[in-house]
C-alpha cells in the first residue's frame, strides 16, 4: 500500500484494496474518500467493496467520483466540505492519487499559501505548480 501524507490530517493513495482497509485503520485514518469512478478500470475494486471494508473498521466513507481530467466546481466544493466536516485524518484515493491531490490543492487555495500547497504536494510526489499558477492567474 502506498499512503502519501500531504499534511498530518490528510493523505492520498493510488487505488486501495478492501483487504488494505484494516491497515489503513491501524494507521489512524478515520475517513476514506473515493475519488475514482467505478469501472474506470475493469480490475479495480468497486467503491462498495471499499466502503464495506471501511464500515467493518468503523471508518467513515465518502464516494466523490471525479473523471480523470474533469474537475468540476461541484466536486471541489464537495471535497472542501468533506475536509471541513468528516473526521480526520482523511485518506483520499483514485487511480494514482493525482486527482485527490488536485482536489486538495484547489480546496486549500485561499486558505494556505500557494507555495506551501505546492511544497506539501511535492513532498508526496505530486507536482501542483502548474495548477497553482492557473489558480493565481484567475485570481488577478
Amino acid at each position: 500500500m502506498d499512503l502519501r501524507p500531504i499534511t498530518e490530517q490528510f493523505a492520498v493513495a493510488p487505488q486501495i484494496a478492501p483487504e488494505e482497509v484494516p491497515e489503513i485503520a491501524r494507521a489512524g485514518f478515520r475517513t476514506i474518500i473515493c475519488n475514482r469512478p467505478d469501472d474506470e478500470d475493469p480490475e479495480q475494486p468497486s467503491h462498495a467493496q471499499i466502503e464495506a471494508a471501511a464500515q467493518e473498521e468503523d471508518i467513515a466513507f465518502l464516494m466523490l467520483p471525479v473523471r480523470s481530467g474533469v474537475l468540476t466546481e461541484e466536486a471541489v466544493n464537495g471535497f472542501r466540505e468533506a475536509l471541513d466536516t468528516m473526521p480526520g485524518p482523511i485518506l483520499a484515493y483514485c487511480r494514482s492519487g493525482t486527482r485527490c491531490t488536485m482536489l486538495w490543492s484547489i480546496a486549500q487555495f485561499g486558505r494556505m499559501d500557494p507555495d506551501e500547497i505546492v511544497a506539501k504536494a511535492a513532498e508526496a510526489g505530486y507536482d501542483m505548480s502548474g495548477l497553482m499558477a492557473q489558480l493565481r492567474a484567475t485570481r488577478t
